[in-house]
């Protein structure tokens, strides 16, 4: 049966501060730390912590670290973000928003403004290649509270994952050709995935299984060996184990292996951000070469290259 209800996608990230500065990235670790999905700890025990310790000893630190990456029109995510959304928009028949899980523009302000065009159903494209409960079922939980603020509710379909589709993959392996022809090639190709607790694995996450799986599915497509290219995971949190490998540790061991000369890229992010541009970037380029390596070279995010577009055109379509 045909389908006569005016679409329009909305393109969800993480979200942002809205500055670089310690108040707006108190603000917004506030928002994105006290949700369940990504710290699930007893409320008592988490929000003394959180207000008390965590939120006044990181902000000041943090904002400094988006200082270092803020672009002139502002964060780097929301820069490449607003630059998909304008890139889709063109190669697509209908209208498209972007909406943050926490910070600006809000899931609400995404959906209202499809609505305003005349949207009745909404496809909803997580930007996580890899679904994990701490980010897309985040997104899942957040369209339901922006739901209950409307009179009336779009239809929506929810794209949970894309990260076995051969456009992702291939749009991967296209990245990393560019980058050895313009930089040449290095003896080893890590793809840093951002971790989450361990715990949540051993629950039923299958987020590691999906991170575990691009890496073969890329290996394949570039015709590497499991010499030639490894998984890690970065950006651990706290006391308790996450998955593992971690980046940092990976990175101290590579140059003892012979491994002097890296290639690393982040294929979790749609976007470049604070933990690509500074996690990753730098860093993980000062250990790298402080335990003994010569060359350490960051592929960039997919962003807002012609062949995401077209990948995520085609997931729409």
């Amino acid at each position: 049966m045909e389908n006569n209800k005016k679409q329009g996608v909305l393109l969800v990230n993480l979200g942002t501060p809205d500055e670089a500065t310690p108040a707006a990235v108190r603000k917004f670790l506030g928002e994105f730390l006290h949700d369940k999905r990504v710290v699930n700890l007893t409320r008592w025990l988490w929000c003394p912590i959180l207000h008390g310790v965590i939120l006044p000893i990181r902000s000041p630190k943090v904002a400094k670290l988006y200082q270092s990456v803020w672009m002139d029109d502002g964060s780097p995510l929301l820069v490449y973000s607003l630059r998909q959304v304008e890139k889709l928009q063109a190669k697509l028949d209908m209208p498209v928003a972007l909406g943050m899980t926490y910070g600006n523009p809000s899931l609400k302000f995404g959906i209202e403004t499809l609505m305003s065009q005349g949207v009745e159903e909404v496809i909803v494209l997580p930007l996580y290649p890899q679904y994990s409960g701490t980010t897309t079922a985040a997104v899942s939980d957040g369209l339901t509270k922006a739901f209950k603020t409307l009179p009336v509710l779009p239809s929506y379909q929810f794209i949970r994952d894309y990260y076995s589709q051969p456009l992702y993959i291939k749009a991967l392996a296209a990245s990393v050709r560019e980058h050895w022809e313009s930089n040449g090639r290095g003896d080893y190709l890590l793809c840093s995935y951002h971790g989450i607790p361990k715990r949540l694995a051993d629950e039923g996450d299958i987020y590691p299984n999906h991170c575990e799986e691009t890496t073969e599915l890329l290996a394949a497509e570039l015709g590497l060996n499991k010499d030639q290219i490894g998984m890690t995971y970065q950006s651990r949190f706290g006391r308790e184990e996450w998955l593992k490998p971690y980046t940092d540790k990976t990175l101290e061991e590579l140059p003892k292996r012979g491994i002097k000369k890296l290639d690393i890229m982040a294929p979790a992010f749609s976007v470049d951000c604070l933990e690509t541009l500074e996690e990753i970037s730098d860093q993980c380029q000062e250990i790298f070469l402080e335990a003994g390596g010569e060359r350490f070279s960051y592929i960039s995010c997919l962003n807002d290259s012609d062949q995401h577009i077209d990948m995520m055109k085609q997931l729409v379509s």
